[in-house]
């Protein structure tokens, strides 16, 4: 074996560090290509995630209105129907409807007025009967 000598090593000692160097540029050179390109591919995935997620957001509030608008309708239906129930209730408890009420408000103040007009009127008295007491004595 031979010694190598000190300048022998200094060149071996150069060229690695100069070999270190190239590959620690070709690996920024690569991390800067390959992150670019790994950067635009998670943009890409990003926008068309994006897109699906917003048509599903737009199916599901359709079909968040779809069922608000059936249960609307639904409610109204169960109110007309509990509404009849109890009209029909009040009627066979004998209750008066607001017609009714209105009818017999309206005699009644129609009443009012003629019974007013009869006691405005003066009264006429009755013939009194003779009475038979003054008979002869």
């Amino acid at each position: 074996m031979t010694k190598k000598s000190k300048a022998d090593i200094q060149n071996e000692v150069v060229e690695s560090a100069q070999k270190i160097w190239l590959a620690g540029i070709g690996a920024l050179a690569t991390a800067e290509e390959e992150g670019s390109k790994l950067f635009n591919s998670l943009v890409k995935k990003g926008e068309t995630y994006e897109a699906r997620s917003k048509q599903r957001v737009d199916e599901v509030k359709a079909r968040v209105e779809e069922v608000v608008g059936k249960a609307e309708g639904s409610i109204e239906q169960l109110g007309d129907v509990l509404d009849e129930k109890v009209a029909d209730a009040i009627q066979r408890l004998g209750v008066p409807s607001r017609n009714e009420i209105a009818k017999l408000t309206k005699s009644v103040e129609e009443l009012t007025v003629k019974v007013d007009q009869l006691k405005a009127t003066p009264a006429k008295k009755a013939p009194t009967k003779k009475t038979s007491s003054s008979k002869a004595k």
